[in-house]
């Protein structure tokens, strides 16, 4: 949890590209989850050992979440909110190891990630409905509304990439400044707070992520009676 540093320096360049620290992070990040999927998805077994059954029950946590979020999506919405759910535990956690920061500790990296859920919302809702049906929900009940949508839309997508980059980089400072004043009189007061805001955080966001995904996928249904009242 070195904290010398309060914003990532730039490593290298690539053309007009700069690469900082939170860039490479990430890449190894994404690669470390990457190759542990793919190990433990080529030694399935009927009777699973400790990792594949800590692997089942992350896959099972994350149906459920969302079975209780969309219940009629299940399958198309687990393989992107489980993956983003697991990158921002590692990411945020990873700011543990000594020499390294977490990548959402920069906004750059926090807007990424907010940005890929606004996208995701429309994509999953243009997939389910339809372009036209999709883009119809914007202007119900009124085209008055318009406008507060858009809003809407901005300001969420807004607030989630701050709200991320606000908590966690707070949290590495303030483990920085206790840690400045006593020492190591009270390292794991810190570790420990350190690990359960990391995990609230990234389920504060990746549950926001889900409500935003399913309120696009059931945006139109939502806003129209059930079949059995229109007939009454």
């Amino acid at each position: 949890m070195n904290g010398s540093e309060l914003f990532p320096s730039v490593l290298f360049r690539v053309g007009p590209l700069q690469i900082t620290g939170t860039v490479i992070t990430t890449w190894a990040i994404v690669a470390a989850i990457g190759s542990a999927a793919w190990l433990l998805s080529r030694r399935l077994r009927l009777q699973p050992g400790a990792l594949q059954t800590l692997a089942e029950g992350v896959v099972i946590a994350v149906e459920d979440a969302i079975r209780a979020v969309a219940p009629d999506h299940v399958k198309l919405l687990l393989p992107f909110i489980a993956s983003l759910w697991i990158f921002l535990v590692v990411a945020n956690l990873c700011g543990l190891i000594p020499g390294v920061h977490s990548p959402t500790r920069d906004l750059s990296a926090t807007a990424a990630l907010a940005i890929l859920v606004f996208l995701s919302v429309h994509w999953f809702g243009i997939r389910s409905q339809g372009l036209k049906r999709y883009l119809r929900h914007y202007l119900t009940p009124s085209p008055i509304l318009l406008p507060f949508h858009l809003i809407s839309e901005i300001t969420r997508t807004v607030a989630l990439a701050v709200r991320l980059f606000g908590n966690i980089m707070s949290l590495e400072m303030a483990a920085l400044l206790i840690l400045l004043v006593a020492g190591f009189l009270a390292p794991i007061p810190i570790l420990m707070l350190h690990i359960v805001e990391a995990l609230v955080q990234a389920y504060i966001f990746g549950m926001l992520a889900l409500i935003y995904v399913a309120g696009g996928l059931q945006s139109q249904q939502l806003r129209q009676p059930p079949q059995g009242e229109r007939h009454e």
